[in-house]
């Protein structure tokens, strides 16, 4: 098809209407000649690293001591936004609310996570993003980690309790029943396939799981401490668990490399999909597998970087092979920034900083605790070489999602999720996404984001390396921080108490949030 000339600004949208595009505002497709993919039901491909540092990606740092040529594949032929975080700065809640669209301190996760047999969070009733797309046709599977529960079952029939620390889960691990059926688990709310693990790498019980059943049974034990002596391995000493007999701590990786290609060789251009490759690294035990150990001059983390690197690679080379890649929206993001105790302090001697330009870590109410890189590529309609400073976050992507499939959200549903399809391809839009985004440490501690504003409700991180309200009373540090970003990215100045207007309407807004069922518009607690 040969568009009419000249182009006269009707015309033009005629001819972008002729060939499928769904506003104006997205780009021309690269070949006018070829036949152009339904976009109202591309294939989702998400990939979450864990605990991955904005600093980590050569394309978002240039100072980077780590190549990262894959993952800057995607924002070289995408788009990045620079303002990204995710809901909290520790794994289960920020997980909770990419799936539900939903802050996870409304649940009974109040701080910390759940552990490797911890009773699941997510309600089977509740919509998903799997569930979602589910609804609209499209195949379905998580790949690698869960840490989101399950209720596994045991040989008196009855569901495993909640666990309240390591030492607790080891009093029952003998109770487990390995050839029963899990119960409300990623099936339960929207999978229709699952092969991973319940938890965190360091976390038991070491053994995989297919869809609702173990692979086998734990006849053994397994003791981290030998791929942990140089990460603080004290913090591991409970850290001994049962064990399938096959299960290779360096492998899980690889494994999950390898069924999410599987996965995608699998998909045709028929039927979309939805794929949730939830990676284990660079998370703790640091355990690159064989072919990378050595690659990084920063050691097994960057070694692992690497090796995160090139599994994303591997999906984006399959995408290519079965032609789904022009139709096919990538995002790649990490569920919070870089652990503190996986030896930053050397890595920043040598020149490398997993939290670049951003104060803190992982766990901490500070910028470095949850900001985090996130990139997208969609050929039909990103443009390549694009970039956002609109601050988003990862509950948004249930309902950019149905905005893209063209479904409205009912007021029980992704609560906190805003759509920013907009900010993601380009398209004009006449006011801040988000209203505001509510941040969560370690410790449950809170934090507001509006604008260049960001108050933070504790006087220290709320992270690893908190300190408590009566030693903060001793120290006489301010009971608040409020912070400046647009002057003050590095969050060093403490300007509490030169905003009292400030800190009084951004303490009111949260409070709305809290007390009502939401923070999106249509949900109690919304005021624009």
């Amino acid at each position: 098809m040969t568009p009419p000339l000249p182009l006269s600004p009707a015309r033009r949208r005629e001819f972008l209407k002729t060939l499928g595009a769904v506003t104006a505002a997205a780009a021309l497709p690269r070949s006018l000649g070829a036949a152009q993919p339904d976009t109202s039901r591309p294939n989702v491909v998400f990939v979450l690293a864990d605990d991955m540092g904005v600093g980590d990606l050569s394309y978002l740092n240039p100072d980077s001591q780590i190549s990262t040529p894959n993952l800057d594949r995607i924002g070289r032929e995408g788009t990045y936004f620079t303002d990204a975080h995710s809901p909290s700065a520790l794994c289960t809640p920020t997980r909770y609310g990419i799936l539900t669209g939903r802050y996870c301190w409304r649940t009974r996760v109040t701080r910390g996570v759940l552990w490797g047999y911890s009773r699941h969070l997510i309600e089977p009733e509740r919509m998903t993003v799997a569930s979602l797309l589910q609804g609209h046709g499209y195949n379905t599977a998580h790949i690698g980690k869960w840490h989101l529960g399950m209720d596994m079952p045991t040989r008196d029939g009855q569901s495993t309790p909640l666990p309240h620390s390591v030492a607790d889960q080891r009093a029952y691990t003998g109770d487990i029943d390995w050839t029963g059926r899990i119960q409300n688990g990623p099936t339960a709310i929207g999978f229709d396939h699952f092969y991973g693990i319940s938890a965190s790498l360091d976390m038991h019980p070491y053994i995989y799981i297919d869809d609702d059943r173990f692979v086998g049974e734990c006849t053994t034990e397994q003791d981290l401490l030998f791929i942990t002596r140089d990460y603080r391995p004290e913090r591991y000493a409970d850290n001994t668990g049962p064990a399938h007999a096959d299960f290779v701590a360096e492998e899980v990786l690889p494994v999950i490399r390898e069924r999410s290609v599987d996965y995608v060789r699998r998909q045709s251009a028929d039927n979309p999909f939805f794929l949730c490759m939830s990676l284990t690294a660079p998370h703790i035990p640091i355990v690159p597998s064989a072919p990378y150990v050595g690659r990084s001059r920063l050691g097994a983390y960057g070694d692992f970087c690497i090796e995160v690197d090139e599994a994303v690679g591997s999906v984006l080379d399959a995408l290519d092979e079965q032609g789904l890649s022009e139709n096919t929206l990538v995002i790649f993001a990490a569920d919070n920034g870089c652990a503190p105790y996986i030896g930053v302090e050397e890595m920043n001697e040598l020149g490398h900083f997993p939290s670049h330009i951003y104060r803190g870590y992982k766990s901490d109410i500070w910028e470095g605790g949850h900001r985090i890189p996130f990139l997208a590529r969609w050929p039909a309609r990103i443009a390549p070489g694009s970039s956002s400073s609109e601050t988003v976050c990862l509950t948004d992507l249930l309902a950019t999602l149905a905005s893209i499939v063209g479904e409205e959200l009912p007021a029980d549903a992704g609560e906190d999720s805003y759509d920013i399809l907009p900010a993601l391809v380009g398209a004009p839009y006449d006011r801040p996404v988000r209203q505001a985004t509510v941040h969560h440490a370690g410790n449950g501690a809170f934090s507001i984001r509006q604008g260049p504003w960001k108050l933070e409700l504790t006087p220290s991180s709320g992270g690893y390396g908190n300190i408590d309200d009566e030693e903060a009373r001793r120290r006489n540090m301010p009971p608040i921080q409020l912070y400046d970003l647009s002057a003050d990215i590095g969050e060093t100045r403490n300007i509490y108490d030169q905003q009292p207007d400030v800190v009084e309407r951004m303490t009111a807004l949260l409070e709305r949030y809290q007390e009502g069922n939401g923070s999106r518009p249509g949900t109690t607690g919304y005021d624009r």
